[in-house]
């Protein structure tokens, strides 16, 4: 079996990894992500004010989404004299928190001398539930028990310097979940080996290097978007419905595409048949998975998947569950995240490139998942302003996918999900799903069909696969992923076993 010898390999490879594991089904990172995975934080914070359905609400929602509370937390520092040396990026700035605990640092970039204003981010531990204890960025209930204290002494690559701050104000964030999309032209367009082909798809079809920013601003405010594509006017929506588009919008759209441009990123970074050397990219791949699960899998799209699994009776590595078990997306996009890390550590860039691939692939089904689901909802059960913006939020989310293989059926999908469509016609949006999946590299059996209780739904089983792509050598059979769970499994018992030898 193809994952047999990597689970093996596996077992050697992570039995010294100290870092803690991200997600249920144990990835092993070779690098420091806490930080990181704590970008869905900033997710459940800002789904915490839109839930107020007030305009204060929206506004807290809006500065959070835009200045952050939890990820790469800094403090923005006035010394009472300037330097007298340069302070090169990463130097470490020690000084006392709030508590009066000694509390670590490093610079955020290079200072030359004469400086008197510096930026010092906080160290981040290997622990999560402890990976920052300063909190602060624009949450409304901040943390500051880890923050400087408002004024004292830091030292500074050993000398020591007197300064003040505002404790309240300039303890900021340098991850945001509106930067993954702000920073996207030139992370994902413009940069060496770019356009990547995924986000090309997207920028093609909203004509947009932001676009994800700007349907959440636009949701946020009650405004319109002004795209090529896929246009929505939110003026037409109440809090409830914006409420839908917001969060859906951060989570499939902005962080969506972030993690793909992190797995784009070890790819160009990988040096080929080099072992051992890939420190760079791994931590790239570390980030992918880091920013796909969040630090509690309950937030962004490693809970997504497992959500839509069991309305598509997709759950276990068979998929062929409907039960609040994990899903067979899940299983298999895991299975790819430890075969590109192993392919990174051995230089294989080649099948880091197809492991990539294949979770590109795979993150699109619970978006299709949740675009048919919502388009039944509507036409079926004849849902309100709260099933029409999540259709429409979860088709926004897959149309240029939809769009690079057919514009047609990309409009259709369009037209009937769209904000303020004047109806939706649920069998033509499946069909016209359908009609692609081969092209989008997906199968009838990954998506599923509606299922309830005991049945699927009248006109909503699963399609046929007769045709359609796929081979037992594509790293998505249940088999596969169980071997590889299995072998993920063994490489903790062993790690946890030598570690007490």
């Amino acid at each position: 079996m193809k994952f047999t010898a990597l689970a093996l390999s596996l077992i050697a490879s992570t039995a010294y990894a100290s870092f803690e594991k991200i997600g249920p089904l144990v990835y092993e990172p070779r690098s420091l992500v806490t930080d990181h995975n704590a970008i869905d934080l900033d997710q459940q914070a800002i789904q915490i004010e839109l839930a107020k359905l007030t305009g204060d609400g929206f506004q807290n929602a809006k500065e959070i989404y835009q200045e952050g509370g939890y990820s790469k937390s800094y403090a923005v520092i006035k010394l009472n004299s300037s330097l007298t040396s340069q302070v090169t990026k990463g130097t470490v700035i020690t000084g006392r928190d709030t508590t009066n605990e000694m509390v670590n640092g490093k610079a955020y970039s290079t200072y030359e001398a004469g400086v008197s204003e510096i930026i010092v981010q906080y160290s981040t531990l290997a622990t999560q539930g402890s990976y920052v204890n300063c909190q602060v960025g624009k949450l409304t209930e901040p943390n500051t028990d880890g923050c400087f204290e408002s004024s004292g002494d830091l030292s500074i690559g050993g000398v020591n310097y007197g300064y003040t701050y505002d404790v309240s104000t300039d303890n900021d964030n340098g991850r945001t979940i509106q930067g993954f999309s702000e920073s996207a032209e030139a992370k994902m367009h413009t940069c060496t080996n770019c356009p990547y082909a995924e986000y090309n798809k997207y920028y093609k079809y909203y004509g947009e290097f932001d676009y994800a920013n700007q349907w959440v601003l636009a949701a946020l405010d009650g405004t319109s978007t002004y795209f090529k594509n896929g246009n929505a006017d939110f003026s037409k929506y109440d809090f409830e419905g914006r409420e839908q588009a917001v969060k859906k919008g951060t989570a499939y759209m902005a962080v969506y595409m972030y993690v793909i441009r992190e797995l784009e990123d070890a790819v160009d970074d990988c040096n080929n048949g080099c072992i051992d050397c890939n420190d760079d990219p791994v931590h790239a791949w570390d980030e992918a998975v880091a920013f796909y699960t969040g630090s509690t899998s309950d937030q962004l799209l490693y809970a997504l998947a497992d959500k839509r699994c069991i309305n598509f009776k997709t759950c276990g590595t068979e998929g062929s569950e409907s039960s609040i078990m994990t899903s067979k997306v899940n299983y298999d996009i895991f299975g790819q995240f430890a075969l590109g890390q192993q392919s990174l550590l051995e230089g294989d860039c080649p099948a880091v490139k197809v492991a990539a691939k294949r979770i590109t692939d795979l993150m699109a089904v619970p978006l299709i998942q949740g675009t048919i689901r919502y388009a039944y909802k509507v036409d079926v059960k004849m849902g309100e302003e709260v099933e029409k913006a999540e259709g429409a939020t979860f088709a926004a989310a897959v149309l240029p996918r939809v769009h690079d293989c057919s514009a047609v059926d990309a409009k259709t999908i369009y037209d009937n999900m769209r904000v303020n469509a004047p109806d939706t016609n649920f069998a033509a949006v499946k069909t016209a799903f359908e009609n692609n999946y081969e092209c989008m590299n997906i199968k009838c059996n990954d998506v599923g069909g509606l299922y309830s209780v005991a049945a699927y739904s009248e006109g909503a089983e699963p399609c046929s696969d007769v045709g359609a792509m796929g081979s037992p050598n594509d790293g998505s059979s249940g088999a596969n992923s169980m071997s590889l769970s299995l072998g993920l499994g063994l490489a903790t018992l062993f790690a946890t076993v030598i570690s007490l030898m």
